[in-house]
């Protein structure tokens, strides 16, 4: 072991989610019951490590429904998809297991319901990422995408007095908030959604880092670049103080000469990550003289979500 050089703080909670947990285990349940190959439509989470380990295992990642052969097992990822992408999967007679995050869900049927009611739908996101796109899919004509406090100059509304906002469920929070206020400015008219669309997990794992980042000199986040919550997650810890912050998929691609100077190390993982990766980076860290850990914890977590009802008992994909 390495002579001490300094301590880790531990954020928890931390890495997976009730709805990544969920989807990781309907594609695993899949492969059990149906046997290999068992596609899945887009990355089932934004991770690497996940992607590869059900790889190996017999799951066959797609972009679109048209790579699936006729009348094959088809996931669909957490991050939910649009009412069209379920109208091809029936055209082309696919089994569906439908892995979308609840959480995802609720904001689609928010949007279906405002919708309904012909109001003008401001989606708080990220241009191109999945759920957004599987969002935007359910109302169209009535949602348009706000892609931070830049693009708000750039909404055109029919009326003013209806108009709602909602939001991809993995923003920062404080990011989302400004966003809103700049468009409740424009519009003071504007409402809110029934309730919060940012989900539970990316709030507590942002408020987690917000605790420990004003005492550390370098905040390790593990999580994919493609993981919206994940890179949030680097942002929040350079907003509340961390002097550096930086994203890794695995600890091999941390650099020692980020340790340089550096007395304490936060460490978390975005919400798709499974805890064997932070060990690693825990390993590496203590092999370097910081071995002292100590936990920053934000809230508790106890939420766990049912399986996709098409692989509970009794039920076969359709």
């Amino acid at each position: 072991m390495a002579d001490q050089r300094g301590r880790v703080l531990l954020a928890d909670p931390r890495g997976y989610c009730a709805g990544v947990d969920r989807a990781v285990v309907a594609v695993e349940r899949a492969l059990e019951i149906h046997g290999a190959p068992v596609y899945v439509r887009k990355q089932i989470v934004h991770n690497k490590h996940v992607v590869a380990t059900l790889e190996r295992r017999g799951a066959v990642f797609v972009d679109e429904t048209d790579e699936v052969p006729e009348g094959a097992v088809v996931v669909f990822s957490a991050h939910g998809v649009s009412p069209a992408v379920h109208e091809e999967a029936r055209a082309r007679s696919l089994r569906t297991i439908d892995a979308t995050c609840p959480l995802v869900s609720k904001v689609h049927q928010e949007a279906k319901r405002f919708a309904k009611d012909d109001y003008d739908i401001l989606l708080i996101g990220h241009r191109g990422h999945e759920e957004v796109e599987g969002t935007s899919g359910e109302a169209p004509e009535h949602i348009q995408l706000v892609d931070g406090a830049d693009d708000v100059a750039n909404v055109q509304v029919r009326d003013p007095e209806r108009v709602v906002w909602l939001s991809q469920t993995t923003l920062s929070v404080d990011e989302t908030l400004a966003t809103v206020d700049a468009l409740r400015t424009r519009f003071p008219g504007l409402q809110s959604p029934p309730s919060d669309d940012i989900c539970y997990a990316t709030q507590n794992r942002q408020q987690a880092v917000k605790q420990m980042a004003g005492e550390c000199d370098l905040v390790i986040v593990v999580g994919s670049t493609n993981s919206s919550n994940s890179v949030r997650l680097v942002e929040v810890a350079l907003e509340a103080g961390a002097r550096a912050a930086q994203l890794v998929d695995y600890a091999a691609e941390i650099d020692p000469a980020w340790l340089e100077g550096v007395g304490t190390v936060g460490v978390t993982s975005g919400a798709s990550v499974p805890e064997v990766l932070v060990s690693e980076v825990l390993d590496w860290l203590a092999e370097r003289g910081y071995a002292d850990v100590g936990t920053v914890k934000a809230a508790e977590e106890r939420l766990v979500f049912a399986l996709p009802h098409e692989l509970r008992p009794g039920r076969a994909a359709r």
